[in-house]
C-alpha cells in the first residue's frame, strides 16, 4: 500500500501477490486464512466423503479421495465440476438411450457433468475437487441400485 494511502477495505493485510494462482486468494478474504489443498487431503483417508474446504455464495467447494466405483446418479437441477488434483478420475456417462461415454481425466483435468446427465465417476487412485451448490448429496437426486458401503451419501463434511 502506497505511504499515506488509507486501507478502508477492513482487509488490508490480505494482499494478492504475483503468485496467488486461481482466485485462492478469495478463499482468504472469506475465512480469514488460507485452505491448503494438500493437508486438507492429507487429514482423511475416506473414499467419496468429500471434505469442504470452502464457501462461496451459495457452492460448497469439496475435496475428496477417489477410488473404485461411485454410483450412478443424477443431479436433476445442477451441474457438477470435477477438478483432478492427483490420479486418474473417470466419469461414465449415460443417455437416454443407454449409451456410455467414459471421459478419463488426468492430474489438472476439468469436466463439468451437466445437470440432468446420468454420470458414474471411478478411478484407480486420485483426489479430486469439486464446486457444488451448498446441500448437493454426492448420490444425486436420484441414484441406481444400493450405494456402496465405500460410498458416503452426503452433503460434504466440515474439514
Amino acid at each position: 500500500m502506497a505511504p499515506g494511502h488509507r486501507d478502508r477495505s477492513g482487509f488490508g493485510r490480505l494482499r494478492r501477490t504475483e503468485n496467488d494462482r486461481a482466485g485462492w486468494w478469495m478463499i482468504a478474504l472469506m475465512t480469514g486464512k488460507p485452505v491448503n489443498l494438500t493437508a486438507a487431503l492429507a487429514s482423511f483417508d475416506e473414499v467419496y466423503s468429500p471434505r469442504i474446504v470452502a464457501r462461496m455464495n451459495d457452492y460448497d467447494v469439496r475435496v475428496a479421495h477417489a477410488r473404485g466405483d461411485h454410483v450412478w446418479h443424477v443431479h436433476e437441477d445442477t451441474d457438477e465440476f470435477f477438478l483432478v488434483l492427483d490420479g486418474r478420475f473417470d466419469v461414465a456417462t449415460r443417455d437416454a438411450d443407454g449409451r456410455e461415454t467414459v471421459v478419463e481425466l488426468q492430474p489438472g483435468d476439468t469436466y463439468v457433468v451437466p445437470k440432468g446427465v446420468e454420470h458414474r465417476p471411478s478411478s484407480p487412485g486420485s483426489s479430486i475437487l469439486m464446486f457444488e451448490p451448498s446441500g448437493t448429496s454426492s448420490t444425486g437426486d436420484r441414484h441406481e441400485g444400493d450405494i456402496p458401503d465405500h460410498v458416503d451419501s452426503t452433503t460434504g463434511h466440515e474439514l
